[in-house]
């Protein structure tokens, strides 16, 4: 059986990330690391490739890693608004203790989000979906 290891993310901003996902989310850094040479290369996949990665991780341990591409940036249209329903890793999901209070906070540094936090509809969660500083969407889970 496999278990997940982290969820990597691509970022364009070190610090407005590092803001976010430390300061407003509560993830502790537990390593950074540039990196560069041949081993990064194979594992990506990509030539001469500088890479800053920071592993975060959360009070169970849970790992998100940050990749910030000095070397390739994206080329793709970030001004295009991406949908939950494209090919490809859509988002990740965080348990949270409290949404509607965490909704509030976000929503007050402009955090934006799809929807207000709403119950499903087997009463079992409360779920609301953000967006980090590069677009990458998150589902905010509170357990019922």
């Amino acid at each position: 059986m496999a278990l997940i290891r982290h969820v990597g993310v691509v970022i364009t901003d070190i610090d407005k990330s590092l803001d976010f996902y430390v300061n407003t989310l509560g993830f502790r850094v537990s390593k950074r690391a540039n990196e560069s040479g041949k081993c990064i290369d194979n594992f990506l996949n990509l030539e001469h490739t500088e890479v800053t990665t920071i592993k975060m991780s959360d009070d169970n341990g849970n790992i998100l890693e940050l990749l910030h591409f000095s070397s390739h940036p994206d080329k793709s249209d970030n001004n295009k608004v991406r949908l939950l329903n494209e090919i490809g890793c859509s988002h990740f999901a965080l348990t949270v203790d409290n949404l509607d209070e965490l909704y509030l906070s976000l929503n007050s540094k402009d955090i934006k989000f799809n929807y207000p936090p709403q119950v499903s509809d087997d009463g079992k969660v409360k779920v609301a979906f953000c967006r980090d500083p590069d677009g990458t969407f998150i589902e905010m889970v509170e357990e019922l």
